[in-house]
């Protein structure tokens, strides 16, 4: 077979197209690239400001997308990232995976989200994740309404997760970054026994001190990640021993980013699980980075209640990339991304 030609993936064009999911609200950007040659490739972000719009613009015209691991930080850059990737493995005629040196495996773990705003709620959020073939459950803690809630709030807790566990599967704590420390490590001593995969955001990520205490006091993994960008607080918690699950966000980070900070958590024997609250551009990009990491774990995948979302979600793409089966997402093989976005449904759905 012949060698690709690859002589000119300068770019030409950079695109942006917010959109928004009918029901829930949830609001990404997919972002479009097209070189001299004509390929195209596709990423996502979350919201774009106007002028790292214009900056990004001013960078990439002009420049080869193979220069993907020099792609200066902004709102806009983990999107251009996936996108410029994508390019690079339409041109190689491969998956964005085997350009990384991967795959490390031939499916990935997946994790949802299930929410409600009381007990009987989440579960019937459980059974509809269950049907879809998820046996992973990301639990958000109930809201709490001052700080230091007490025994009556682990309790609430308690209930809740007995609840989640009695349908079957693994679940992950979320806290959201809305306890106090103090709060965070009660939780935590009283979940323990119910073994959790980790604590996700048990609090926010300020004082290294207070972690330490709810590490300290506590044998349920944390995982730190999602509202953390700057790469060196991850450093920080990787050096202390704080952290067991490093989560840094696709949307912000990109796949090269987030490859970066893997590879950093590998010298500690810490796995990887990326978040992901975006749209399904992402989900391929974040099966590539999954495939492409020796320490990757789980990933999360978001799944709509509604069916409007979930329609939509369909339509922007054409292959099932968020069809979950036992519990894993099967690889992308096609080239790039592994997947065909449609213009007309982004078009549909741009965001007012």
């Amino acid at each position: 077979m012949n060698a690709p030609d690859t002589s000119d993936l300068a770019i030409a064009e950079l695109l942006v197209y917010p959109v928004r999911e009918p029901v829930s609200g949830r609001s990404y950007t997919v972002v479009r690239l097209k070189t001299r040659s004509g390929l195209t490739g596709y990423g996502e972000c979350a919201e774009v400001t106007s002028h790292d719009l214009a900056t990004a613009r001013q960078f990439w015209v002009g420049r080869a997308a193979t220069s993907y691991s020099h792609a200066p930080e902004s709102s806009v850059a983990g999107g251009i990232d996936m996108a410029l990737l994508d390019i690079v493995g339409k041109a190689c005629r491969t998956p964005i995976y085997r350009v990384l040196g991967g795959p490390t495996r031939n499916k990935a773990r997946a994790l949802t989200s299930v929410e409600g705003t009381n007990i009987a709620d989440t579960v019937a959020a459980v059974k509809r994740a269950l049907s879809a073939g998820y046996r992973c459950f990301n639990v958000h803690v109930p809201s709490p309404t001052e700080r230091n809630q007490g025994q009556a709030y682990e309790r609430k807790v308690r209930q809740l997760l007995d609840s989640v566990r009695s349908e079957g599967g693994d679940f992950v704590l979320d806290g959201g970054e809305l306890l106090s420390p103090g709060d965070a490590g009660s939780v935590a001593a009283t979940v323990e026994s119910l073994h959790p995969l980790w604590f996700n955001d048990p609090c926010v990520v300020t004082n290294l001190q207070t972690i330490r205490k709810i590490s300290d006091e506590s044998v349920v993994p944390l995982g730190f990640g999602s509202a953390i960008h700057t790469p060196g607080t991850f450093q920080d918690l990787l050096r202390d021993g704080l952290v067991d699950i490093v989560r840094p966000d696709l949307g912000y980070y990109g796949i090269t980013r987030t490859r970066r900070i893997a590879a950093l958590a590998e010298t500690y024997y810490v796995a990887v699980a990326p978040h992901h609250e975006g749209g399904p551009v992402a989900t391929a990009a974040a099966l590539q980075l999954a495939a492409s990491l020796p320490n990757f774990f789980i990933q999360h995948i978001p799944f709509p209640p509604a069916e409007e979302d979930r329609k939509m979600r369909a339509e922007l793409v054409s292959a099932s990339v968020e069809q979950v089966m036992d519990g894993f997402a099967s690889l992308p093989t096609e080239p790039g991304l592994g997947i065909t976005v449609n213009e007309i449904a982004l078009e549909k759905y741009r965001a007012a």
